[in-house]
């Protein structure tokens, strides 16, 4: 299967890095092919501007700038989201993404606005991982909107009957060796079984 891991975190010598490495492990022992978007590396710029807004409706031009990415995304067949939660939300840069690429014609069909249809029915496979600095029920008592982006927002424009998983690591900030690395194998396992 052809995965898009779509990697958001700043800093190389990060946690992060090493649950890139662990998911990719995974994907590899199970033999898929992997595409890592590394948004930092890549130097993405999350920013809609005025004119990509103004043209946002345009299927005609709203890809301008953007085709390689999209490509990527059309091309997966998987899609793996791994991003640091920050401030009980997504990286900024990661929104940005998601702002610009999942756009009409790219992520949906809008020409009938009373009637939008996802279109990467391609996907048949979403994974999200991430992290939090605090526990799981203060990440509840928030409304946990990293995992509802994950697990309905995303969950919305890939195929209806996609296999979806969330693997979060919870109170990082206080996490142990051991936890860390029980994290690690449960990402390596869950990724070598998509």
């Amino acid at each position: 299967m052809r995965v898009l891991h779509l990697y958001c975190h700043p800093l190389p010598e990060s946690f992060h890095a090493a649950i890139r490495a662990a998911a990719t492990n995974g994907l590899a022992r199970a033999g898929h092919e992997v595409d890592l978007l590394d948004l930092y590396a890549e130097g993405f710029d999350p920013v809609l501007s005025a004119e990509a807004r103004r043209h946002y409706h345009d299927t005609s031009r709203n890809r301008a700038g953007l085709e390689p990415y999209i490509a990527r995304l059309q091309r997966a067949e998987a899609l793996v989201v791994q991003f640091p939660t920050w401030c009980f939300g997504l990286p900024a840069m990661l929104k940005g993404f998601f702002d610009r690429v999942l756009m009409p014609g790219v992520a949906f069909d809008l020409s009938d606005p009373a009637r939008v249809r996802p279109l990467l029915g391609h996907i048949r496979a979403l994974v999200g991982i991430t992290t939090y600095g605090r526990d799981r029920w203060t990440a509840l008592w928030m409304g946990d909107p990293p995992r509802k982006v994950v697990t309905r927002y995303l969950r919305w424009f890939v195929a209806r009957d996609a296999r979806v998983r969330y693997l979060a690591l919870y109170h990082m900030n206080t996490a142990d060796a051991a936890r860390r690395a029980a994290f690690l194998e449960r990402v390596r396992a869950e990724l070598a079984q998509l």
